[in-house]
């Protein structure tokens, strides 16, 4: 480890091998306030900002809870306008961190709901630990929707009628049920989970793995899955144009035909 800052409520480590931890800490449930969320926020910037930094992963402290969601004693003080400004920037942080072109991994330890499972679906690939703990939007029990992004996202990932079943019935999943249903992209066992994390993190950010052409591949999936087919084709071409004019592209194209193994730099 090479970095470890903390800023408020979230803590920001850097580890060798190109990889950036951003943790929640709120324990014991991690829930969210606005200062919270405003510290991940500060956070997402930094690793987007680090030229060192080529993957990022999003984790909760402990391993009862990845997130809870939002506090919810602290929105029962504040005024309908603070709640309406909450979400909106909370809906920003999370744009910002799709919007950065380096891979997000949600490393999901413990429960993972309300606004918790919302932070993670704006990750771009989830792994959760065995036993640990459940997924779900169980906002409806409250009266509320769920409104950090998850009507939207979870619909863009299950399609209209799951994501319309999972959040009226507001009922919660063990990992394995999120797997099937494509939530989450992994299962691994809880001991030992944070470093098979890492060392799966690092994969992505070694020398044989092209982390720029990962960050266009994600940018373009992210922008593009919106537009229409030849908007969505134009995107996706001036992208490309963009690795083929970049070091990485040259090296990638040069050890493939002279049958040898890409050293990528990310550049």
């Amino acid at each position: 480890m090479a970095e470890t800052m903390r800023n408020g409520l979230v803590r920001y480590e850097t580890h060798d091998g190109g990889v950036a931890v951003i943790t929640l800490t709120n324990p014991p449930a991690n829930a969210y306030s606005h200062e919270m969320m405003r510290d991940l926020d500060d956070a997402i910037l930094q690793a987007r900002f680090a030229d060192e930094v080529q993957v990022i992963v999003l984790a909760g402290e402990g391993e009862k809870f990845f997130c809870a969601g939002a506090d919810i004693a602290m929105l029962e003080k504040v005024t309908p306008a603070f709640k309406y400004n909450f979400c909106l920037h909370a809906n920003e942080t999370l744009l910002r961190l799709e919007h950065t072109p380096k891979l997000v991994i949600a490393a999901i330890e413990g429960h993972c709901v309300g606004g918790g499972l919302e932070v993670a679906m704006a990750a771009d690939l989830r792994v959760a630990a065995q036993g640990r703990g459940k997924l779900g939007l169980p906002e409806v029990a409250l009266g509320v929707l769920p409104g950090t992004g998850g009507t939207q996202r979870l619909t863009r990932l299950l399609g209209r009628s799951r994501a319309m079943q999972m959040m009226v019935t507001g009922d919660l999943l063990g990992v394995d049920a999120a797997q099937e249903l494509g939530l989450v992209h992994e299962v691994w066992e809880a001991e030992g989970f944070m470093d098979r994390v890492l060392a799966y993190a690092r994969t992505f950010a070694a020398p044989t793995k092209a982390s720029l052409a990962v960050g266009l591949i994600k940018r373009a999936v992210q922008s593009g899955a919106d537009l229409p087919l030849e908007q969505g084709l134009a995107l996706e071409r001036e992208l490309q144009q963009r690795l083929f004019a970049s070091a990485d592209a040259a090296e990638g194209i040069g050890a493939h035909v002279g049958k040898r193994d890409p050293s990528f730099q990310g550049k």
